[in-house]
């Protein structure tokens, strides 16, 4: 069957979408985004060679996320010449019922809305994109990928909290995130590192949410992200692991109800909240004032400390992988995480750190460091491909 498949990624103010040839390796031709959504829409389209080749804005007045969907049918339309013939989506929560790739219907689309509480500020968007598209586009097949599915393959003991048996018998369990970015490093990985990626490697996916997977041989072993993506490291305005103590202490005394909470965790948090200033680590690179400092120094402090703990969970460590938009493009983060980690004798190139590109560490360095840029569009494209069995004749 000819024609392209649209991958979308929606998030809480953007959403990343591609059109892809479903060739045996799928080939991305054009990569859009409309980022702004609720303050200053714009949408920017690219080709295969990273040209912009098209780019819109919109008042601010109505345009949500079903309203951007409609713009990326439209998009996709004109540079498809029309032949769309599958939809894949990235959905951040699965639940214990979703954990590979599936065709969506009204009964899945049913059951991922029961999940909205426990991804609140990423599971309605997908949601509403996937509807949208429902109504514009009814025939038109649309696959849902879940970011939880990777983690799927922890051992019980790492996706267990410490509650009364029937509570966590209900799903009140580490589910993980970022899956679908780990599980495209982790085939990057044996493409490019096939021994190292045998071994026992970290990833981590820093950019506005941040996580850490611990892996063996390509599989997820515990994750630093829990019940939602507001656990583990602290993020762009997340504050990652809280206290629980602390929750109830703002209830009790600073008498805040639910959607504070949540405003306050997911929302006014993290690199955001410590800064005072912004969630974008490079406002705060460049910000000569103490708070941008100190946040960004409280961000390096939580990912040493939860590298320590996966370190723990593989019993030893063969490779640091970083990815993300952070992971990818901050040297200095990279190098202050390194730093923080010479314990396991981790050493970096100062130079190949600066080129930010595949291999970083020194050569006398035990443990191999990396810089891999992570696709979640092109794995997702690729699952697509298979469910609707695209491409294959």
């Amino acid at each position: 069957m000819s024609g392209y498949i649209a991958v979308i990624n929606a998030g809480s103010s953007s959403i990343k979408f591609a059109l892809c040839e479903p060739k045996a390796d799928v080939e991305i031709q054009y990569r859009g985004q409309i980022e702004g959504i609720g303050v200053n829409p714009r949408l920017t389209v690219r080709n295969a060679q990273g040209e912009a080749i098209s780019t819109k804005t919109w008042p601010v007045v109505g345009f949500d996320h079903g309203a951007a969907a409609q713009e990326i049918l439209h998009a996709g339309a004109r540079l498809a010449a029309g032949s769309v013939v599958g939809v894949g989506h990235r959905v951040v929560h699965g639940g214990l019922s979703y954990g590979v790739p599936v065709r969506l219907d009204q009964t899945v689309l049913a059951a991922l809305s029961r999940l909205i509480p426990l991804a609140p500020l990423h599971q309605p968007h997908n949601l509403s994109v996937i509807k949208t598209i429902f109504q514009a586009a009814p025939h038109l097949p649309q696959v849902a990928c879940f970011d939880t599915a990777f983690h799927r393959t922890q051992p019980p003991v790492a996706q267990a909290f410490a509650l009364p048996r029937d509570i966590s018998e209900a799903g009140i369990r580490r589910y993980g995130f970022h899956g679908l970015s780990y599980e495209y490093l982790s085939g990057q990985m044996r493409a490019l590192y096939p021994e190292m990626a045998r071994g026992r490697v970290i990833m981590a996916h820093l950019g506005n949410g941040a996580s850490l997977c611990a892996m063996r041989n390509g599989r997820s072993m515990a994750s630093t992200m829990g019940f939602t993506a507001a656990d583990g490291l602290m993020m762009g305005t997340r504050c990652g692991a809280l206290d629980p103590g602390v929750i109830l202490h703002l209830i009790t005394e600073h008498h805040m109800d639910a959607a504070g909470l949540e405003d306050l965790i997911y929302r006014k948090s993290g690199l955001l909240g410590v800064s005072g200033l912004s969630s974008d680590m490079r406002t705060l690179r460049a910000s000569p004032e103490p708070a941008a400092q100190e946040a960004i120094a409280l961000f390096v402090y939580r990912i040493i400390r939860e590298i320590g703990s996966l370190v723990a969970a593989l019993d030893g460590l063969d490779a640091l992988v970083f990815a993300g938009g952070i992971g990818e493009n901050d040297a200095a983060t990279r190098a202050d995480v390194v730093q923080g980690c010479r314990w396991t004798g981790m050493v970096l190139d100062a130079g190949l750190n600066s080129a930010g590109k595949g291999r970083i560490s020194s050569d006398q360095s035990p443990v191999t460091i990396c810089v891999i840029p992570t696709d979640e569009e092109r794995l997702i494209a690729q699952h697509t491909k298979d469910v609707l069995a695209l491409g294959s004749h």
